[in-house]
């Protein structure tokens, strides 16, 4: 798929566009739109080039507790609910912790430190970082989810926005695996004040509507048909109709 982006940024440049507090807005749909899309967007973002590669592979390794507490206040939709997960930037193989907060103001809120070569086996730094930014003691948490996909990123050229476009999207437990096929996952991040983005507006044109896609829940939901999946289900439907899994 040609990316026709010239605008390039540079990693040491998205500091400026971190956004650890913030609005998201998603929207996902066939890939076959994401042509459209980019040619209508080109002139208004800058895109992420790292090594000449402009998708970049990120593997995402969620924790939960015995219960499935953060996985069950997503589904009942509580107020103020929490994920904890290690983010692979496999390209670079740098890892990060992060806890990320939905606030009852709808803002996410997400607090990270790096990890190291052992990124699975919590340290007492991880511990103290985990106890700290959310109310789940860390040593009731353990892996129950991977995914890994392929990133896009934009980056408004007035520098008050970030646009993630995520591919290839698979799933992995220990007992399954499952590939998304034909997906494109889209996610807006700004600061909540400005709500004249050109991707949105694209989008619209394109006949795509924002609709929520968390990949931790749905993935959940995918690997394991114990887990209580009600609120999920007409999503699940949706995304059926709209692209073809792979075992």
């Amino acid at each position: 798929m040609h990316i026709p982006f010239e605008n390039i940024i540079q990693l040491n440049e998205m500091d400026q566009v971190k956004l650890m507090n913030r609005i998201d807005t998603k929207f996902w749909f066939h890939i076959e739109k994401l042509p459209e899309i980019f040619e209508m967007v080109k002139d208004d973002y800058y895109i992420l080039e790292i090594k000449e590669q402009r998708k970049l592979t990120y593997s995402t390794v969620y924790f939960d507790t015995p219960e499935d507490s953060m996985y069950v206040a997503h589904h009942n939709g509580k107020l103020n609910r929490y994920k904890v997960r290690l983010r692979t930037y496999v390209d670079s193989g740098i890892n990060f912790l992060e806890v990320k907060k939905k606030n009852n103001k709808g803002r996410t809120i997400k607090s990270r430190i790096e990890s190291d070569d052992n990124p699975l086996l919590f340290q007492e730094s991880h511990k103290e970082f985990v106890n700290l930014n959310c109310p789940y003691d860390c040593d009731d948490l353990s892996p129950v989810l991977r995914n890994i996909f392929q990133r896009i990123t934009l980056v408004n050229t007035n520098l008050n926005e970030r646009c993630t476009i995520d591919l290839n999207l698979k799933f992995e437990t220990e007992a399954e695996f499952l590939a998304l096929n034909n997906l494109a996952i889209v996610e807006i991040k700004s600061d909540g004040f400005r709500s004249n983005s050109p991707l949105k507006k694209a989008l619209h044109r394109a006949g795509v509507k924002k609709s929520g896609f968390s990949k931790y829940c749905i993935g959940r939901v995918l690997t394991n048909p114990l887990l209580k999946g009600n609120s999920f289900k007409p999503r699940i439907r949706e995304i059926e109709k709209t692209v073809f899994f792979e075992n």
